[in-house]
C-alpha cells in the first residue's frame, strides 16, 4: 500500500517516538539512544534525537503516497487521535487540486501528509 518515504525528522524522546509510529503500523530496524529507523512496506522513516524540540515550532515533515489513501485514513482513524493539537490526525478530503488528502502530527509536530490522486472532472 505504501510506497517510498524516507525522511529524516526530528524526535524529543527516541522511545516514546518509537511506540507512536509503532501504533501507525510501522516496525523498528535500528534504534538507540540517539537514532531510529523504522519501517512500513515500502516506506521508510528516520528520526534523530533532538531534546529541545519544542513540537508547536516543528517545520519539518514528509509526503506520503499510499496506493490507497482511504484504506491508510480508516486505519489511523481507528487510533483515536485528536483533531486538534498535537498529536492529531485530519481525516482524508479531496482537494482542489485533485488529491485526496490526510494530514498527521505526531507528537513531535512533524507534519506527515498523505495522498493519492483523484480523478479531475
Amino acid at each position: 500500500m505504501l510506497e517510498k518515504l524516507s525522511p529524516i525528522l526530528p524526535a524529543r524522546d527516541i522511545a516514546e517516538t518509537e511506540a507512536f509510529w509503532q501504533r501507525l503500523g510501522f516496525h523498528t530496524v535500528y534504534v538507540d539512544a540517539t537514532y531510529l529507523l523504522m519501517k512500513r512496506e515500502g516506506a521508510e522513516v528516520h528520526f534523530f534525537h533532538h531534546a529541545t524540540l519544542d513540537p508547536f515550532k516543528c517545520d519539518h515533515g514528509a509526503y506520503l503516497r499510499p496506493s490507497d489513501i482511504n484504506t491508510l485514513d480508516a486505519e489511523w482513524a481507528t487510533l483515536g487521535l485528536p483533531s486538534t493539537g498535537i498529536p492529531r490526525l485530519e481525516r482524508a478530503s479531496d482537494k482542489p487540486w485533485g488529491m485526496r488528502e490526510l494530514a498527521l502530527l505526531d507528537l513531535n509536530g512533524n507534519l506527515i501528509r498523505a495522498g493519492q490522486e483523484t480523478p479531475i472532472g
